[in-house]
């Protein structure tokens, strides 16, 4: 049995869960969030927890039984407290601002990058060179951030770009002129 799978998922009191079928409803202060999982695997609620079961040994049935647990957690996780990535900008030039319902992002291209807000995500600016994403759908907040860095990753030899918070580019020696005396 998988041993993740088999840990039921508590349930915090302001998070309303329901299940119906293959739709796992989550309602939390943070949002709403519904998914539809698999039929070889069984999501039921039992005294204020989650437990997910699965129909068969078969490999591919226990690898849907891990997997729909985690995301059934990260969904009850989600709503109750949201999910958050750090981004930071360095570079001479670079910087962000939120104008309207859009994060404009100068990354010393010839024209200014712009990324429309989608619904359920929160994006701040606390400062030019720091971008600060919210949201209660795991996937969205890592997608929405994954494609700003992506807009001017962090090269590794001036150190100039985007990169997240906790992320760690190791810097390179550039190529030595060295001048050869025959």
């Amino acid at each position: 049995m998988s041993r993740l799978g088999k840990i039921p998922i508590a349930i915090p009191d302001k998070v309303k869960v329901g299940v119906s079928g293959t739709t796992v409803n989550v309602e939390g202060p943070l949002g709403k969030l519904s998914w539809v999982h698999r039929p070889e695997v069984k999501v039921r609620i039992e005294e204020n927890r989650i437990v997910v079961e699965r129909a068969s040994d078969e490999k591919v049935v226990k690898a849907l039984h891990g997997t729909t647990r985690a995301l059934v957690a990260a969904m009850v996780k989600g709503v109750a407290e949201g999910y958050s990535k750090d981004l930071d900008i360095s570079g001479v030039g670079y910087n962000a601002k939120m104008v309207g319902d859009k994060l404009v992002l100068a990354l010393g291209y010839s024209h200014p990058v712009e990324f429309q807000i989608q619904k359920g995500l929160t994006v701040t600016c606390s400062s030019a060179t720091t971008i600060n994403v919210k949201g209660a759908d795991k996937q969205q907040v890592g997608q929405f951030a994954a494609r700003v860095r992506a807009a001017r990753p962090c090269e590794p030899y001036n150190q100039k770009g985007i990169k997240y918070r906790d992320e760690v580019v190791r810097k390179k020696a550039g190529k030595t002129f060295v001048t050869g005396a025959s």
